[in-house]
């Protein structure tokens, strides 16, 4: 076993505050080969971030991978004040919404391509998994499309912060600073965007109490119903 290879694996155990940290240190000090073993515990939460705001697979993984390069880029500039995934799930969320944003001017104005990126050095590998989004709460298929539905027809703040709280288990606190807004908005825009899934699910899951429906209630905690 090479020293590279025993030190990385010695972090296996070790809490992810601590690996990331780790890691980013490393990485900063000039082993930037290291950046997607820092980042791929989190690919899939940055893509479905991504994805909870622009609503369309390639846009997402579009953002996602560069939601990867701006962290590369920033690196230096990440304070351990958070948790690096809160401030990677930032970045992905700003990136999602500045595409957003960016895709409602073209619909007005025509609107010159982007300069291509003049960072050169060590460029992280193409994610190719960005949409395989595992998670026990969107496990079974005809629950995951029903989700899925349900919460792309909620208003861009209120999704936002379910997929955070209710999908991607962030904490209150940490959602907040995801989001850049006060943990009593969160708390509000939550209790909002539970409510408006109850409207939308309880109608369609009622006659399926028996498996499905009670999967999904033991799984979501009974937070929407």
């Amino acid at each position: 076993m090479t020293a590279e290879a025993h030190s990385t694996g010695s972090m296996a155990g070790d809490s992810p505050v601590i690996r990331d940290g780790e890691l980013i240190a490393r990485i900063l000090s000039g082993e930037r080969e290291l950046f997607h073993e820092l980042v791929r515990p989190y690919e899939k939460s940055v893509y479905f971030a991504a994805f909870s705001i622009l609503q369309n697979e390639q846009d997402a993984e579009d953002a996602a991978q560069e939601t990867v390069l701006k962290a590369l880029k920033n690196l230096g500039n990440f304070r351990a004040e958070s948790k690096f995934s809160t401030w990677l799930i930032s970045i992905a969320m700003n990136e999602a919404r500045a595409r957003l944003r960016h895709a409602r001017v073209l619909k007005f104005e025509s609107v010159d391509e982007s300069p291509p990126d003049e960072e050169g050095g060590f460029t992280p590998s193409v994610i190719s998994d960005w949409r395989e989004v595992p998670s026990q709460a969107l496990e079974r298929k005809e629950l995951r499309e029903l989700l899925q539905k349900a919460i792309a027809s909620l208003p861009e703040k209120y999704r936002a912060v379910l997929v955070l709280r209710d999908v991607e288990e962030f904490s209150i606190t940490e959602s907040a600073a995801a989001l850049r807004v006060s943990e009593g908005v969160v708390k509000t825009r939550l209790l909002r965007a539970r409510l408006m899934m109850q409207k939308i699910l309880a109608p369609q899951l009622a006659s399926k109490r028996g498996g499905l429906f009670g999967s999904f209630r033991n799984r979501a905690g009974g937070s929407w119903f």
